[in-house]
Protein backbone atom coordinates (compact mmCIF):
# COMPACT_ATOMS: atom_id res chain seq x y z
CA UNK A 1 0.00 0.00 0.00
CA UNK A 2 2.82 2.47 1.07
CA UNK A 3 4.53 1.53 -2.63
CA UNK A 4 1.15 2.55 -4.26
CA UNK A 5 0.71 5.75 -2.44
CA UNK A 6 4.37 7.18 -3.22
CA UNK A 7 4.17 6.57 -6.77
CA UNK A 8 1.23 8.49 -6.76
CA UNK A 9 2.98 11.31 -4.62
CA UNK A 10 5.47 11.11 -7.31
CA UNK A 11 2.91 11.11 -10.41
CA UNK A 12 1.18 14.62 -8.49
CA UNK A 13 4.05 16.34 -7.67
CA UNK A 14 5.53 15.63 -11.37
CA UNK A 15 1.88 16.83 -12.63
CA UNK A 16 1.36 19.48 -10.01
CA UNK A 17 5.43 21.10 -11.17
CA UNK A 18 3.90 21.38 -14.97
CA UNK A 19 0.50 22.74 -14.16
CA UNK A 20 2.61 25.84 -12.40
CA UNK A 21 5.11 25.77 -15.07
CA UNK A 22 2.41 26.08 -17.38
CA UNK A 23 0.99 29.12 -16.08
CA UNK A 24 2.28 32.27 -17.90
CA UNK A 25 2.37 35.45 -15.85
CA UNK A 26 2.68 37.83 -19.29
CA UNK A 27 5.78 39.44 -17.18
CA UNK A 28 9.22 37.93 -18.44
CA UNK A 29 11.92 37.73 -16.50
CA UNK A 30 11.36 41.27 -15.04
CA UNK A 31 8.42 39.27 -12.63
CA UNK A 32 11.49 36.98 -11.21
CA UNK A 33 13.14 40.39 -9.52
CA UNK A 34 9.88 41.76 -8.32
CA UNK A 35 9.06 44.92 -11.07
CA UNK A 36 5.30 44.60 -12.30
CA UNK A 37 6.56 43.75 -15.90
CA UNK A 38 4.19 44.72 -18.69
CA UNK A 39 0.86 44.57 -16.69
CA UNK A 40 1.02 47.35 -15.16
CA UNK A 41 -0.29 46.11 -11.37
CA UNK A 42 -3.25 45.75 -12.64
CA UNK A 43 -5.98 42.66 -11.57
CA UNK A 44 -6.45 40.22 -14.71
CA UNK A 45 -9.47 38.13 -14.93
CA UNK A 46 -8.43 34.48 -15.36
CA UNK A 47 -10.23 32.83 -18.64
CA UNK A 48 -10.79 30.19 -20.60
CA UNK A 49 -7.55 27.48 -20.53
CA UNK A 50 -5.85 29.94 -18.16
CA UNK A 51 -8.67 29.71 -15.52
CA UNK A 52 -9.04 26.11 -16.36
CA UNK A 53 -5.51 25.51 -15.49
CA UNK A 54 -5.61 27.52 -12.45
CA UNK A 55 -8.03 25.48 -10.97
CA UNK A 56 -6.25 22.21 -12.41
CA UNK A 57 -3.42 23.73 -10.57
CA UNK A 58 -5.31 23.93 -7.32
CA UNK A 59 -7.24 20.77 -7.35
CA UNK A 60 -3.46 18.85 -7.48
CA UNK A 61 -2.49 20.66 -4.66
CA UNK A 62 -4.94 19.78 -2.67
CA UNK A 63 -4.83 16.16 -3.86
CA UNK A 64 -1.05 16.34 -2.85
CA UNK A 65 -1.87 17.62 0.55
CA UNK A 66 -4.62 15.05 1.48
CA UNK A 67 -2.16 12.32 0.24
CA UNK A 68 1.06 13.51 2.08
CA UNK A 69 -1.17 13.30 5.47
CA UNK A 70 -2.55 9.46 4.30
CA UNK A 71 1.12 8.82 4.11
CA UNK A 72 2.09 10.60 6.98
CA UNK A 73 -0.23 7.99 8.96
CA UNK A 74 0.80 4.94 6.89
CA UNK A 75 4.37 5.47 8.23
CA UNK A 76 3.75 6.00 11.52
Amino acid sequence: MRIYINIALIVLSIALIASILLQTRGGGLGGLFGSEGMSGGQYKTRRGLEKTLFQVTIGLSALFFILVIVATFLIS
